[in-house]
């Protein structure tokens, strides 16, 4: 059976600009690419952004895993970032928190909890 080696997902937003914008400035992410109506920006991950031409996109979640929780959300609460959750144990055992971006998609900062032996 083939492999998957990766996943990059395209997030719709209402104002492409604006949403670079936000990503860089509130969330740490930097610009890689950008044509008119997409864009590419990367922090460790690559996030595709297209602009919704009905300008009133239906807002997705996306999960992030991150094995330093508490350090990026203390980073992305002092950007300003919109964290729309704080950090919480999951009944499945992960630890999370979520931010919005500013078109409503969901970005689900995830850590795995490491099973106690």
């Amino acid at each position: 059976m083939a492999t998957l080696s990766r996943i990059a997902p395209e997030l719709p937003v209402s104002n492409l600009n604006q949403s670079i914008a936000y990503y860089e400035q509130k969330l740490g992410f930097r610009l890689v690419m950008q044509l008119p109506d997409y864009a590419i920006v990367e922090r460790d991950v690559a996030i595709h952004l297209f602009e919704d031409e009905a300008k009133r996109p239906s807002p997705v979640g996306i999960h992030i895993f991150t094995n330093e929780l508490d350090e990026l959300h203390a980073e992305l609460q002092s950007r300003g970032a919109l964290v729309s959750q704080g950090i919480v144990r999951k009944p499945w055992g992960n630890r999370d928190f979520r931010v919005k971006d500013d078109s409503g998609n969901e970005l689900k900062f995830t850590e795995p909890v490491a099973s106690e032996d």
